[in-house]
């Protein structure tokens, strides 16, 4: 359920609050989820946010376990990166969700958190997002010389693609 306000899960999490009060502009939504928080944060604000949630002493957002990507293929902006944060110290979690357009570059968060560096080749690979300033970005999963992004809803796997016995 998102609540476009904030003021619900303001009121039941701390941290959402915080970023609300210290974000007003880059925090647009907030999803009321147990144990895992969420906020919408706008994807100019995404390495400021981060940073913030990582380098806050009270907050020390110091492990970033997934980044996943959707393919909303009839919602513009198209996808949305989901970034599920941990405070290994305070034991605090937290998602941050990110809407991305087609043709726009997130930015890359490998320099807050080093673990983004596969992820983000990941979403790159099945869904086509990019990631600017990222410092490898390339395929991980899929050969090389395929063709196109697997994960996309409108993706059409061409015979040839199939393996034996499919």
């Amino acid at each position: 359920m998102e609540d476009s306000s904030g003021e619900n899960a303001a009121k039941t999490d701390p941290i959402v609050g915080l970023l609300i009060g210290k974000f007003p502009d880059s925090v647009s939504t907030v999803e009321e989820k147990i144990n895992w928080p969420a906020v919408r944060v706008k994807l100019g604000a995404l390495k400021q946010v981060g940073r913030f949630l990582k380098e806050t002493p009270d907050l020390a957002f110091d492990y970033l376990t997934c980044i996943s990507g959707v393919d909303l293929k009839d919602r513009s902006p198209r996808f949305d990166l989901v970034y599920h944060l941990v405070s290994i110290k305070h034991k605090h979690t937290l998602v941050l969700k990110v809407a991305v357009g087609e043709d726009e570059k997130a930015p890359s968060v490998t320099c807050l958190w080093k673990g983004a560096d596969w992820n983000e080749r990941e979403v790159f690979d099945l869904l086509g997002v990019s990631f600017r300033d990222h410092p490898d970005l390339r395929r991980i999963l899929m050969p090389d010389e395929w063709k196109g992004y697997p994960l996309r809803k409108d993706y059409v796997l061409a015979e040839e693609d199939k393996f034996p016995g499919d």
